[in-house]
């Protein structure tokens, strides 16, 4: 609202709120949820894939910053400690980088090519990248790869920690683990720090696609699971809604082309419609290539595909990202109590989706829950380790009408 033409108090404070709200995607208090089981676990090796742009520090150490790159790294980097919040990232060791975008062309008879140079640099690194996937995928006890994928203001050691610590409460020595990390946590400040992050966030959707084809085509993988946190589910799904098109007009799907199991949807930071328009798109535009030709009667198979997403209307940050954009709702707040119109998509879903209600966590804000919080942590292990359906053995919540569930509180330290 504007006084002549001035932002009223009201609004100022507002914004200054929102800011706040939305500089803490991170930063969850450590727990003792695991803790116990996880103190003498060596140190995790975390494989990334990042469009970083690379940076030196004082000390002559070489990381990754905020800044965009237009070539893509992979390599590896060592995480100490179980939380989070306490752990310590060493130097991260890359191990090879794709050919700068855009790739060079060059003329051909009737048109352009790629260049041939490029071509054969981008192989030789798609190879390097599944190589060590691949000796890391055959040397866990099951063949399947976890990404994680972090949200707004978060650095490389942010999702490197995270990463680590999703990785030690699953068992390291069980899955391969992989920060899928895009250029977040600039220095442009609080509010217009998120601006500068959501736009490095629509810059990283090629990279996150042409990553998620080159991690799926790892010889001996079984499985993918994807974990998305706040705006990085805005990264993934983007990167999805193509994969999706390509698959489709390929006679494929998301499962059989790219063996993707588990897409898992942290208090995600997306417009509800937006999420509508993204996961659901292929379904309504029937007149899509399927091969050769439209097949407008085409049955969808997901397969083992299934889609998770957690939600809180204790989630400040997502309220205050509401009324920044002018949202009718953020897919992170949806619950069996919204509105009529808000709720269009869940015909749509019908079990291939689970809609969890999460009570509270995540510090201040309430946002960083899948973290912090021992109930939404225990829930995941079930969830991707264990393959546990909602209020089965071993996920314990209350149906509230399918497909939401409300997975309560669980006391700090219980086992």
């Amino acid at each position: 609202m504007l006084n002549n033409g001035r932002p009223s108090q009201w609004a100022r404070a507002s914004v200054a709120a929102a800011a706040l709200a939305l500089s803490a995607c991170l930063s969850p208090q450590p727990d003792s949820f695991l803790a116990v089981a996880h103190k003498n676990r060596p140190a995790v090796d975390v494989f990334y894939v990042t469009n970083r742009a690379p940076v030196t520090h004082e000390n002559g150490a070489h990381s990754y910053g905020a800044g965009r790159s237009h070539s893509l790294a992979f390599g590896s980097v060592t995480v100490a400690g179980h939380e989070a919040a306490e752990a310590v990232v060493a130097e991260p060791q890359e191990i090879g980088r794709f050919p700068a975008t855009p790739y060079d062309i060059e003329p051909a008879p009737g048109g352009m090519r790629r260049a041939s140079e490029t071509i054969a640099a981008h192989e030789q690194s798609l190879a390097q990248l599944q190589a060590e996937l691949q000796r890391r995928v055959a040397a866990s006890r099951r063949k399947e790869v976890v990404v994680f994928i972090h949200g707004y203001n978060n650095s490389f050691d942010d999702a490197a920690k995270s990463t680590g610590q999703i990785c030690n409460d699953l068992g390291p020595e069980d899955f391969t683990c992989v920060a899928l990390t895009w250029p977040a946590g600039g220095s442009k400040g609080i509010l217009f720090g998120y601006n500068v992050d959501r736009e490095s966030g629509e810059f990283a959707v090629i990279d996150v696609r042409k990553s998620i084809r080159m991690i799926a085509g790892t010889p001996g993988l079984q499985k993918i699971h994807f974990l998305a946190h706040s705006r990085g589910t805005d990264v993934l799904t983007s990167a999805l809604q193509h994969l999706n098109i390509e698959s489709y007009v390929a006679q494929g799907s998301l499962w059989s082309r790219l063996r993707i199991a588990n897409i898992i949807l942290a208090a995600p930071d997306i417009d509800i419609d937006v999420a509508l328009s993204r996961l659901l798109g292929v379904p309504s535009d029937p007149d899509m290539p399927f091969g050769a030709a439209p097949l407008r009667s085409k049955v969808f198979k997901s397969g083992a595909l299934h889609f998770t997403i957690y939600s809180s209307l204790s989630d400040r940050a997502l309220r205050m990202s509401t009324f920044l954009f002018g949202s009718a709702l953020r897919l992170g707040m949806l619950d069996a109590h919204s509105e009529p119109d808000e709720m269009r998509m869940l015909p749509h879903v019908a079990g291939a989706a689970d809609f969890i209600g999460v009570q509270g966590g995540g510090g201040l804000i309430g946002h960083s829950y899948f973290l912090s919080d021992p109930a939404v942590r225990s829930d995941l292990v079930a969830l991707i380790r264990d393959s546990k359906k909602p209020g089965e053995e071993g996920r314990p919540m209350q149906e509230v009408s399918k497909p939401f569930w409300f997975l309560p509180d669980r006391p700090s330290g219980a086992q």
